[in-house]
């Protein structure tokens, strides 16, 4: 990449840099400072890595005195927890904490100067992900504190649903009301949902604004509920044309491209007369004939038709459910992209993922703490964080090279049309956005390859940052004090698992890829960076670790086969060391990322539940796709909100409910170890043996405490969340085979 290249986006908004550069040193736009645990996250790791040699020497000892399956088995899982617990290390080698100072923005560039700002809103199925949700995230960018005519935002309807486009018809008509009031008595809470449901708006016109968003809301939810758009609702000639593509023969997996403009800037006023920002609905055009590569075929035809209409050089990715909870989000971005002392490779602002809706205990781990808070700030003193899927402000020049060498004629000349303040509603630009949005157009050209999100694994998002960062983009997270995004958790069980494996079949395609971040990786880009990406793909290896210790010790426990060294030996102090020094050390740092011990237990609770069905399951897939035995399908995570459900969840109680293997092989687990541990305390009290049976009593007995919300929904439930009676006797039934047979084991 060419250094003239490089600097395009600072040198056309940042002309006198000198000058400015002089005035920084007393107002900067941003800090960052390492943390003072990333000392003792070093001693710690020289620590714990001699410990694990030697365990790993004592291994190899037992194999060549006295070799048996056990032995083997037991460090087959140990090598595994090893690997995946070193490259965990990477992130906790340097991390680094970030500030930044908005309010010094005016010393650097003029308002009128801010770059323009597009923001894709992603959604796909209106029953899953209801449009009122959709709506409330895509109004609260709209309100964000950013010169409208700047920003524009984008609906991506991947399912092409006529709900939707009816859903943001009625928003656009909405936002003329909402966004003056925000702007005018500075709302934080910007998603009128959340502003309205807290009970704590007391303006004049609050009363006013609140019954226009009940009647939008009600209008929507019953077309959804009807699942039509009657025609008794649209009068306007324009979105009676728009809605008459929705033929018979109109389905989620085959219907044509539909581009519709809502609001354009240059035109539409709110009600004060202050322009509204741009908002588009797009959908691009699917065929069964042609792979539409999920997410990251939706976001690139995205990148294609915003370029076509807007081309604003900020591209910020949304996922339907993030609504803003910070209107100053996109000025904290500028205090990155627009700092002259920037990287000028700097392709990404990545904001955390944080969630509303977790209950108090987090049942199912779902803040992911660590994921959203450790593991970014640790890349981020490297060489820079990952794209998480949503909340990451990308320079659409990394996504798409320079204007020269983008490629496709019709985005530059689209471009050339938007300077000139040609009409988004022209003829000829929503021609370029059709084709741009074609199911074909990819074809024979570098997009999902060298341009756009990368195609070849599930977790686009991830592959995508790991591909920019091998070829020289950096990145930064940014994380304020009030979060600046707020989405929803899963609340049923079942979903977090089936969510778990679709990333964990993605991951595992990162390694079988070319572009593995281990043989690729250490080629392009910092080796110790490298070994943070390679975390995830190794992570759902660790089933294979959490599977033998499920059941390993257990059985051999019921055979009074000891298998661990009995307390009084030295060898005993190194694993007491191991386990104990692994878990205080995740404790710690889960305390310092803002959890509290409940949630760090539960957290604990779901590696066991996920080590026994999403990782082994995804390796099943993985290996059966890879074998061309199945065919692995995107499954949208529901946002439907059940109130049976959420009164289950809010109480701490796990949902079940639904017949799946994921669960029946959970059950299992935990119907073998309160078997084992019962058989082993029995033949303890009778014939002794505490010391030689006492790791594998341990091992049980933790296994047992963390089942008990499965044993609970097995035998102790009659509500609708109770494990279903099927996958109950199935599993009895497995673990007692298991349990009578494995006596010919030992």
């Amino acid at each position: 990449m060419k250094s003239s290249e490089k600097n395009t986006f600072l040198d056309l908004y940042i002309p006198n840099q000198k000058a400015i550069k002089a005035t920084m040193l007393e107002a900067p736009l941003n800090t960052r400072k390492p943390t003072p645990e990333r000392w003792f996250n070093r001693a710690y790791t020289l620590v714990y890595t001699i410990a694990i040699f030697a365990l790993v020497y004592r291994h190899c000892c037992n194999l060549i005195y006295s070799p048996c399956f056990t032995t083997i088995f037991l460090l087959v899982a140990d090598l595994v927890l090893a690997l995946v617990w070193a490259t965990w290390q990477a992130y906790l080698l340097n991390p680094i904490r970030r500030k930044v100072f908005p309010e010094n923005l005016p010393k650097v560039v003029k308002e009128s100067e801010y770059p323009g700002l597009d923001v894709v809103v992603c959604t796909a199925d209106p029953f899953r992900e209801p449009p009122v949700r959709v709506v409330n995230t895509a109004l609260s960018v709209m309100a964000y504190e950013y010169p409208t005519e700047k920003l524009s935002v984008y609906v991506s309807d991947d399912g092409g649903s006529q709900l939707t486009l009816f859903a943001f018809m009625e928003a656009a008509k909405f936002a003329k009301h909402w966004l003056p009031y925000c702007r005018k008595y500075d709302i934080m809470d910007r998603s009128p949902e959340v502003y309205f449901g807290s009970d704590s708006f007391f303006f004049p016109e609050a009363y006013q604004i609140k019954v226009m968003y009940e009647i939008m809301k009600a209008k929507i939810e019953k077309v959804v509920d009807s699942g039509t758009v009657s025609h008794d609702l649209i009068t306007d000639e324009r979105w009676m044309k728009a809605f008459s593509r929705w033929t018979p023969t109109f389905t989620p997996q085959n219907h044509p491209t539909v581009v519709e403009v809502l609001l354009e800037s240059n035109e539409d006023k709110d009600i004060t007369g202050h322009p509204l920002p741009n908002l588009i609905y797009v959908s691009r055009e699917k065929n069964k004939a042609v792979h539409h590569n999920f997410k990251g075929g939706a976001l690139n035809s995205m990148i294609r038709v915003s370029a076509a209409l807007t081309d604003a050089p900020i591209f910020l990715v949304l996922d339907c459910d993030m609504y803003s909870n910070n209107p100053k989000t996109a000025l904290y971005t500028l205090c990155h992209f627009l700092d002259p002392k920037v990287d000028p490779n700097l392709a990404l602002v990545q904001f955390p993922q944080c969630f509303h809706d977790i209950n108090k205990v987090d049942t199912y781990g779902a803040e992911h703490l660590l994921e959203v808070r450790t593991i970014p700030m640790g890349m981020d003193g490297i060489c820079g964080t990952m794209f998480i899927g949503s909340g990451g402000f990308f320079k659409r020049q990394a996504l798409l090279g320079s204007p020269a060498s983008v490629g496709p004629s019709d985005i530059k000349h689209a471009k050339t049309h938007r300077l000139g303040n040609i009409s988004l509603k022209s003829d000829d630009i929503l021609a370029v956005a059709h084709r741009v949005a074609g199911c074909q157009y990819e074809e024979n050209t570098k997009w999902g390859s060298e341009m756009g999100f990368r195609y070849g694994s599930l977790v686009e998002d991830i592959y995508t940052s790991f591909r920019l960062q091998c070829q020289g983009w950096s990145s930064v997270f940014c994380d304020p004090e009030r979060p600046s995004f707020l989405g929803n958790s899963p609340m049923s069980l079942s979903d977090i698992l089936l969510q778990s494996k679709r990333w964990f079949v993605g991951f595992l395609e990162m390694v079988t890829s070319k572009h593995n971040p281990i043989t690729y990786g250490f080629k392009h880009m910092n080796p110790i960076h490298a070994l943070c990406y390679a975390h995830y793909n190794f992570r759902p290896f660790w089933g294979i670790s959490v599977v033998i210790y499920a059941f390993v010790p257990q059985l051999a426990l019921v055979n009074s086969f000891s298998i661990f060294p009995k307390v009084s030996d030295s060898w005993f102090t190194l694993y007491a060391f191991l386990f104990l020094g692994a878990y205080a050390k995740n404790l710690f740092e889960f305390i310092l990322s803002g959890g509290v011990f409940i949630k760090w237990w539960n957290s604990k609770r779901m590696w066991l539940i996920l080590g026994c069905s999403s990782y082994p399951f995804s390796m099943i897939d993985w290996v059966l796709n890879s074998l061309g035995l199945s065919t692995i399908e995107f499954n949208v995570t529901s946002k439907v909100l059940d109130d049976e459900l959420k009164k289950r969840y809010e109480t701490g109680l796990f949902e079940f409910g639904v017949e799946s293997p994921l669960f029946l092989t959970v059950s299992i687990a935990a119907v073998v170890n309160l078997l084992a541990f019962l058989t082993g305390t029995i033949h303890v009290f009778k014939n002794g043996g505490f010391e030689q049976l006492f790791a594998q009593l341990f091992i049980a007995g933790y296994a047992v405490i963390n089942s008990w919300p499965i044993y609970e929904a097995m035998v102790f439930r009659s509500d609708k969340g109770k494990m279903p009676v099927m996958t109950t006797l199935k599993a009895i039934g497995v673990a007692s085979v298991i349990y009578s047979v494995s006596s010919l084991a030992f």
